[in-house]
């Protein structure tokens, strides 16, 4: 779900994961991602390992750089340029792991954050993982480096750029000594299953269906989250009942090949 602590009509997003968490048995839940210019690092980090312990592992970290800066300067947060807040960004990343170490006491230094001999805990389970909402040439090369998964948007990375990000984040994960195909790609994917074809993910089922094969065989996704458009329990229903099996088949397919 979206962070924008300051849109009036949202809930807070901690908040509503939480009481989402304690309503349900089986569904993984993760912010799509956290406004970290509003929540200091160390602080989400000890949330979302807290949470891990008492969900049972149905938690993740998602984790952004910040946008719509004028509204958050607004709530009385600090205003970034793209550089900043990059760099902000693997600071934090920094900050994260160190909550999450299981050390008796760490120190991270950092322009923006910094710890400075915290007792860290509690430690969360091995499958809480850190993932990143990135766009720049920076952050993707920081997620192939350091994060566990990748979390865009299609309204903002459509699918002629997808392949070129996958492969900036796989090349930075190489770099890193890391295997490529250990991070997820999850990618977000909003609109409405039906109607006239009106270009990627708009359109019939079968428009969908190409569309979700291709961002996995040839851009190198391994998970699609469904945000509806309209008429939601409809479309979440066409999507996991008629689409998801014709996507399994195709990708049966290829795999076989």
């Amino acid at each position: 779900m979206q962070d924008h602590p300051y849109q009036s009509a949202f809930y807070d997003t901690w908040t509503l994961v939480t009481y989402l968490v304690a309503s349900t048995e089986r569904v993984t839940l993760v912010p799509t991602v956290s406004s970290l210019p509003l929540r200091p690092p160390a602080v989400l980090a000890k949330s979302a390992a807290s949470l891990d312990l008492l969900s049972g592992g149905r938690i993740q970290l998602g984790l952004g750089a910040g946008a719509f800066w004028e509204a958050i300067e607004a709530m009385g947060g600090p205003r970034r340029d793209r550089k900043e807040a990059v760099d902000a960004l693997a600071e934090a990343v920094t900050v994260v792991r160190a909550m999450w170490s299981g050390e008796r006491s760490v120190r991270t230094t950092g322009r923006y954050y910094a710890l400075s001999g915290v007792h860290p805990g509690p430690r969360p389970g091995r499958g809480l993982g850190l993932w990143l909402g990135a766009y720049g040439p920076r952050t993707l090369a920081l997620t192939g480096a350091r994060a566990d998964g990748w979390l865009p948007s299609h309204a903002y990375l459509g699918l002629d750029r997808l392949g070129d990000a996958v492969r900036r984040i796989d090349d930075a994960a190489a770099g890193a000594g890391r295997d490529p195909a250990g991070i997820r790609k999850v990618y977000n994917v909003s609109g409405v299953i039906g109607g006239a074809d009106r270009g990627a993910f708009h359109g019939p089922l079968s428009r969908w269906r190409d569309d979700v094969v291709t961002s996995i065989t040839e851009h190198g996704m391994n998970g699609i989250v469904f945000w509806p458009g309209d008429d939601h329990e409809r479309q979440l229903e066409i999507f996991a009942e008629e689409l998801v099996p014709l996507v399994r088949e195709d990708l049966a397919t290829a795999q076989a090949e």
